[in-house]
């Protein structure tokens, strides 16, 4: 590279160029309060300043020789920082676009949470026959034959299981007994 080249480039002939350690301890605090500035979040602004001084090291023999280093990592630090003020306006676009109201289901009442609570303190197979036929709404016949048992066993794990949840819940089984 020839002077001329080197001057417009803002490169020096300087022997003793300044080092990282020695730009980033004098230049962190101030570029991380412009960015502070810009962002109004603090976080972001250091997130930002600490990429800009990344992208410097990884390039710090190049960057050294420049007239004013600071430079180039203060504009790269307002780069980054614009970019993500882009990705941001972008998201939250996107997100006014979105249907402004979401279908909202509350959750489970304290019955459900103490039903499913009761159903797990059943046997397995009580369990899976309580399931299957009050909230699968199978009949005992093809519970019985997906559990591999007699139409008897499936009656006698629902009531079974149907006495159990009663006494923890305190329900009275009604008069009938397995449909």
């Amino acid at each position: 590279m020839t002077v001329i080249a080197a001057r417009e480039a803002g490169i020096t002939a300087d022997p003793d160029p300044p080092t990282f350690d020695e730009v980033y301890a004098a230049s962190y605090t101030d570029l991380a309060v412009q960015l502070y500035a810009y962002f109004g979040d603090r976080q972001e602004a250091q997130d930002v300043a600490q990429e800009a001084f990344c992208r410097a090291l990884a390039k710090w023999n190049t960057i050294a020789r420049y007239d004013d280093p600071v430079a180039w990592i203060r504009r790269v630090a307002w780069n980054l920082a614009v970019s993500r003020w882009r990705r941001t306006r972008t998201a939250l676009n996107f997100l006014r676009r979105q249907r402004p109201d979401e279908p909202r289901t509350d959750g489970p009442g304290p019955e459900r949470v103490a039903l499913v609570a009761a159903l797990g303190t059943l046997p397995p197979a009580q369990r899976r026959a309580i399931v299957l036929h009050y909230l699968a709404d199978l009949p005992v016949a093809e519970i019985a034959l997906r559990e591999r048992v007699a139409d008897a066993t499936i009656r006698s794990h629902l009531h079974r299981g149907r006495a159990a949840l009663a006494a923890q819940l305190k329900f009275a089984e009604p008069h009938g007994g397995a449909s």
